[in-house]
C-alpha cells in the first residue's frame, strides 16, 4: 500500500487543492495546523512525534514527503495519505492513516512434532516479530511460515506443507491460523560414499555430526544403533564435514559432489519395537566424492613476524613436522597456538593468514602464514560489575593480568578460572562475561569483568540418608565470602542414625594481602559403625540375626573430639599449592560384638593393650601436602581440568599412636559437548612405626558413595581370622552343664578353654581405586551419570597387623583342652604356639570389586550437594566360602559321652565355614559427591 499512498501524495489532493504550480507560488505560506484522521489504536501524539513539521513552519513540500515516509515507516499502517485545506491564516495538513488489523490470535492446527514453546522460541531467534497484539504484517506471516517449515524440517517433516487462514475479528483484528499437514516422519536411512578407495566409509560417515548415526563411538558393531532425523538443511554442512575430513587424512585436493538423497520405505527387519516404528520412511544418502592425491607437508614458514622473529618458536607450536601428512585439522590448531601465543604478548588483534604453495609432482604442500602482528597493547584499567558484595580488591587478587602491565591473553583466561575456582560467583565464562575496550590510537585496553554473586550465606536444615550417616537431619551455617573479604565460616550440627557431629571452622584465604590460607576447625564426632543396622538401612526393613552372627559381625562406636589448623599457600602465578596442616584427636572406641571387641583388643597400636587401648587414643600428626588443581568452571558443577593431590600425614609428634599415611589423588574432567566425562585414581598407604600399627579405624575400608558405590559402607576389606581364648561349658548329651563336684554345685561347672578363631574384617594397610562417570546434563540442576568404580583395599604387610604382645602371650601360654579332671580341676591341656602377625585369610586378599549403574543427581542450591538416586550392580564380588581354621581337637575334651557331645557342639559353634558373599545390587539415595 505504500505506493499508493504516495501516488495519492503526489498525484491526488482534494479539488482545488491540488500541489501544482499555485502551490509553489504560495510555499511562502505557513501551516496553520496538523491533524491526523483514521487512527484508532494508535495514539494520535505517537503519530505526530514521527512528524517533522509543525504547526506554523513555512510550508514545504519537500519536508511533507518526508514526514508520509516517516510514517509509513512505523510499520503500523495500510494505508497513508496526506491533503491539504486553504484557510485565512495558510494552510490545514491533514494526514489520513488506515491502521494494519491486530493479531488477536495465533493457532497452529496440526502441530505435532514440535511444541508451540519450541516454534515461539524460534521465531525469536530468527527475529520473526510474530505475535499476538502485534500489527498485522502478512510479511512477517510468510517469514513465520518458512520458519515454521524450516522447524519441521529439522525434525523430519521433510514434506510437510504449512497454509496461512487469516480471519477478520470485528472491529480492526485478525486470527492468523497456521493449517499444517506435518506427513511421514523421514530418519536418514543409509549413506554410502562413492569414490572413496583409502579413507573408510566408517570415518566419513564419523564426520557427519548433524546425520551420522547415535551409538557407542569406536565400537564398530555398536556404532549405528539408531538412526538421526533428517534434515535436509544440514546436508550440505555435512558434506563440507566430509571434505575436511579427508584433508585430514592428507587430500588436500578432495572433491566433494552434491549428495543424492533417495526416499526409502523400510516395511520390515531388525528393529527395536518400542522406539523404532515400521513402516517407516528414511532417506538413504550418497555422496559422491573423489580423494585425489595424498599430501605432505614440505615446511611451514613466515612472513611479517616482527614481534616475533625466532621462527624456530613460531613452527614449535604448529603439532605437524615437516613431511609428515598434511593435515588440515593439525594446521589449524598450530594457527590457534599461533593466535594464543601473540595473545600472551599483547597482540590483541593478531590474525594469520595461511597461503599453501602445491608441488603436484611431488605431492607437496609449502604452507606459508601471513602475520599481521597489529600492536601490542597495554592493559590501562580493570573494573568490575556486579559485585554487591565482594569487595574489588578480593577480585583483583585472584587476576593474574595487572594495571599498566602488557596484556596477556593466556594468563587472562587463567585468572577468570582462578575467579571461577572462589565458588564466589556463576560460572564466568571468558568470552561472554568480560569485555574489552580497546583504543587503538593508544595502544591500551580497558577490561570489565562482569560477575553474577551466589548468595554467599546458607542457613539450612538439611536432611537425607548418607552411607556413613545413615538417616540424619542437620542445621548449618557457612558462608564462602564472609563479609565480601573471601572467608569461609562454617557452623554444622546434625543428629543421624549412625551419626553425631558438630563443627566450627574459619578459613582466611589471604593474609597479610598474600596467597597464604590460614584456617581452622574444631569438632566434635560421634559414628556408630554396626553392619547388622547398615543392612537395615539399606533394606529399608529390621533384620533380625541370631546372636552368634551378630557377633561375627563389627559393631562399635567411635567418639572423636579434637582441632585442626591448616596454612597453604600459592606457588608464583600458578595453580600449584603447598600446604601444612596440624591435627589433635582424642578418640575412644566402644565396641559392641566378640568380633569388633577382639580385633581392637588384640591388635597392638598402643603401648598398651585390651580394654584400656581403646579409651583416650590421641593422634597428634602433620601432614605436608601438595595440590594443582585446574579443574572449571567450579568445583560444584566441573566441566574441564584436572587436580592433582598429594599428602603425607605422620602421627607420633605427641599423642600414643604412631604411623604415617601418604595419599595420591588424580582427577580429570574432560567436556564432551554440553556433557562431562570424570575420572579419579586415589591410592593410599598406610603403616605404623616404631614397634606398632596403625589404629583399626585409620586403616582402609570401601563402599558406598565415596569410593565404591554398590557396596555397603565399610564392608569391603580383606579377613582375618582373629584368635582368643574362649570358655566352653563341658555338656551332657542331654544339654546340661557337667558340675565340677557333683556333691557340691556350688563350686561351679566344668568349662573346657579351648581355642577359636573369630572372622572379621581389619582393613587394609593399601587401597587403589578408580572412579569413572559421564555425566549428561538434562536440565537446569539435573543430571544424569552413568558409572563404574574399581579398586580394592588390600593387606600388603602382615607385620601391620601385630598381635599385642600381652595377648600373644595369653595365646600361647594357656593350657587349651580338659582331657581329664583330678582334684576338681582340670588336667592334661596343651599349649598351642600362634604367629605374631594375622594374616589375610586365603582368597580374601587382593579380590578387586567393581561396581556400575546409572546415578540421577540434582543440585540443591542451599547446600550445594547434589541430591543422588543410584541404582548400581556390581559385576566383581567377593563371593566364597571360606573352610573352618578351627584348632579345636577331640583331645580337648575327656572321654566319654560329654566330651564327644561337647566337642561336637563347639564345632558347631565356632568351627564352622563361613560364607562371604557380598550384595550384586544396590539402590540408594544420598546427599554427597563422590569426586
Amino acid at each position: 500500500m505504500v505506493s499508493l499512498a504516495l501516488g495519492v501524495f503526489f498525484g491526488f489532493l482534494l479539488p482545488g487543492t491540488a500541489l501544482s504550480s499555485r502551490a509553489t507560488a504560495q510555499t511562502a505560506q505557513t501551516i496553520e495546523d496538523i491533524r491526523i484522521e483514521g487512527n484508532r489504536r494508535i495514539p494520535k501524539d505517537t503519530i505526530l512525534s514521527r512528524v517533522y513539521t509543525r504547526a506554523g513552519d513555512i510550508y514545504d513540500e519537500a519536508a511533507l514527503q518526508r514526514d508520509l515516509r516517516s510514517v509509513w515507516n512505523t510499520g503500523y499502517f495500510d494505508d497513508v495519505r496526506i491533503e491539504r485545506e486553504q484557510s485565512t491564516k495558510g494552510w490545514i495538513v491533514t494526514i489520513f492513516v488506515r491502521e494494519k488489523p491486530t493479531i488477536r490470535t495465533i493457532e497452529y492446527k496440526g502441530l505435532n512434532s514440535v511444541s508451540q514453546s519450541d516454534v515461539l522460541e524460534r521465531y525469536k531467534k530468527t527475529k520473526v516479530g510474530l505475535t499476538v497484539d502485534s500489527p498485522y504484517d502478512a510479511t512477517k506471516v510468510i517469514k513465520a511460515k518458512v520458519v515454521l517449515q524450516q522447524l519441521l524440517a529439522e525434525h523430519g517433516r521433510q514434506f510437510a506443507t504449512v497454509n496461512v487462514q487469516v480471519q477478520q475479528i470485528p472491529p480492526a483484528s485478525v486470527g492468523v491460523t497456521f493449517l499444517i499437514k506435518e506427513g511421514p516422519k523421514i530418519k536418514v536411512g543409509k549413506i554410502t560414499f562413492q569414490g572413496n578407495k583409502h579413507v573408510s566409509t566408517r570415518a566419513l560417515r564419523e564426520a557427519m555430526k548433524n546425520l551420522h548415526p547415535i551409538g557407542i563411538p569406536k565400537s564398530i558393531f555398536l556404532e549405528g544403533l539408531f538412526s538421526k532425523t533428517f534434515d535436509g538443511s544440514k546436508l550440505e554442512e555435512d558434506a563440507e564435514r566430509v571434505r575436511d575430513a579427508l584433508q585430514h587424512y592428507g587430500y588436500f585436493k578432495a572433491i566433494v559432489d552434491d549428495p543424492k538423497t533417495q526416499l526409502r520405505t523400510i516395511e520390515g527387519g531388525f528393529h527395536f519395537p518400542l522406539i523404532q516404528k515400521r513402516p517407516a520412511k528414511v532417506m538413504d544418502i550418497t555422496i559422491p566424492l573423489t580423494e585425489g592425491d595424498k599430501y605432505k607437508l614440505k615446511s611451514i614458514l613466515f612472513k611479517n613476524n616482527k614481534a616475533i622473529t625466532n621462527t624456530a618458536k613460531l613452527r614449535s607450536v604448529f603439532p605437524i613436522k615437516d613431511g609428515d601428512t598434511f593435515d588440515t585439522h593439525l594446521v589449524q590448531k598450530g594457527l590457534e597456538n599461533l593466535r594464543k601465543a601473540y595473545g600472551s604478548l599483547g597482540y590483541i588483534n593478531y590474525s594469520s593468514i595461511p597461503s599453501t604453495e602445491i608441488n603436484d609432482d611431488k605431492k607437496q604442500i609449502t604452507l606459508t602464514i601471513d602475520a599481521d602482528e597489529g600492536k601490542a597493547f597495554t592493559v590501562r584499567r580493570i573494573e568490575f560489575q556486579g559485585n554487591t558484595t565482594t569487595r574489588d580488591r578480593v577480585i583483583r587478587r585472584e587476576l593474574l593480568v595487572q594495571e599498566g602491565q602488557t596484556f596477556n591473553a593466556q594468563l587472562w583466561d587463567l585468572s577468570i578460572l582462578r575467579l571461577n575456582q572462589l565458588n564466589y560467583f556463576e560460572a564466568l565464562k571468558p568470552e561472554e562475561d568480560t569485555e574489552r575496550k580497546i583504543d587503538d590510537q593508544n595502544a591500551s585496553v580497558d577490561l570489565t569483568v562482569k560477575v553474577r554473586e551466589k548468595g554467599k550465606n546458607s542457613i539450612g536444615v538439611t536432611g537425607g540418608v548418607s552411607g556413613l550417616e545413615g538417616s540424619f537431619i542437620g542445621l548449618n551455617y557457612q558462608t564462602n565470602n564472609f563479609l565480601g573479604l573471601g572467608e569461609t565460616l562454617t557452623v554444622e550440627a546434625s543428629v543421624g542414625s549412625l551419626s553425631r557431629v558438630l563443627l566450627f571452622g574459619f578459613t582466611e584465604p589471604y593474609m597479610f594481602d598474600r596467597p597464604l590460607a590460614l584456617g581452622f576447625q574444631v569438632y566434635s564426632r560421634k559414628y556408630d559403625f554396626n553392619q547388622a543396622k547398615q543392612a537395615a538401612i539399606r533394606t529399608g526393613q529390621q533384620i533380625n540375626l541370631p546372636v552368634a552372627v551378630q557377633n561375627q559381625l563389627l559393631n562399635y562406636n567411635q567418639t572423636s573430639t579434637g582441632f585442626s589448623a591448616q596454612a597453604s599457600y600459592v606457588l608464583g602465578r600458578t595453580f600449584k599449592r603447598v600446604g601444612m596442616a596440624y591435627a589433635f584427636d582424642r578418640t575412644s572406641v566402644a565396641t559392641f560384638s566378640d568380633a569388633s571387641k577382639n580385633l581392637f583388643e588384640t591388635l597392638q597400636f598402643r603401648n598398651i593393650s585390651g580394654p584400656s587401648a581403646l579409651d583416650g587414643i590421641i593422634t597428634s600428626s602433620v601432614t605436608p601436602s601438595f595440590t594443582f588443581n585446574t579443574v572449571g568452571p567450579n568445583s560444584i558443577r566441573p566441566h574441564f581440568g584436572h587436580s592433582f593431590y598429594a599428602s603425607t600425614e605422620v602421627a607420633g609428634l605427641g599423642g600414643n599412636v604412631k604411623f604415617y599415611r601418604p595419599l595420591i589423588s588424580f582427577t580429570q574432567f574432560i567436556p564432551v559437548k554440553n556433557n562431562t566425562l570424570g575420572m579419579r585414581f586415589q591410592a593410599a598407604f598406610i603403616s605404623g612405626f616404631s614397634g606398632v600399627g596403625a589404629p583399626p579405624y585409620q586403616r582402609f575400608y570401601m563402599g558406598g558413595e565415596g569410593d565404591l558405590r554398590g557396596f555397603d559402607v565399610r564392608t569391603v576389606s580383606p579377613y582375618v581370622f582373629v584368635p582368643i581364648v574362649q570358655p566352653f561349658p563341658l555338656l551332657n548329651p542331654d544339654g546340661t552343664t557337667v558340675p565340677i563336684d557333683p556333691s557340691n554345685p556350688r563350686r561351679g561347672n566344668v568349662t573346657v578353654p579351648i581355642p577359636v578363631n573369630n572372622i572379621t574384617l581389619p582393613g587394609g594397610d593399601t587401597s587403589a581405586f578408580a572412579n569413572f562417570e559421564y555425566r549428561i546434563h538434562v536440565l537446569g540442576p539435573i543430571t544424569l551419570a552413568p558409572f563404574a568404580d574399581i579398586g580394592m583395599p588390600f593387606v600388603a604387610l602382615d607385620s601391620q597387623l601385630k598381635i599385642a604382645p600381652s595377648s600373644l602371650t595369653q595365646l600361647n601360654s594357656t593350657l587349651y583342652g580338659c582331657p581329664a579332671i583330678a582334684s576338681f580341676q582340670c588336667i592334661g591341656g596343651t599349649t598351642l604356639n600362634f604367629p605374631a602377625d594375622l594374616k589375610p585369610v586365603p582368597g580374601t586378599n587382593y579380590v578387586p570389586r567393581m561396581s556400575t549403574g546409572l546415578e540421577l543427581q540434582v543440585l540443591l542450591p542451599i547446600v550445594q550437594q547434589p541430591f543422588r538416586i543410584y541404582y548400581a550392580y556390581n559385576p566383581l564380588t567377593l563371593n566364597t566360602t571360606v573352610a573352618s581354621a578351627s584348632p579345636i581337637t577331640r583331645s580337648m575334651f575327656p572321654p566319654g559321652g560329654a566330651g564327644d557331645f561337647s566337642y561336637q557342639a563347639a564345632i558347631a559353634a565356632f568351627g564352622s565355614d563361613f560364607k562371604l558373599q557380598e550384595p550384586k545390587k544396590t539402590f540408594r539415595f544420598t546427599i554427597s559427591t563422590t569426586f
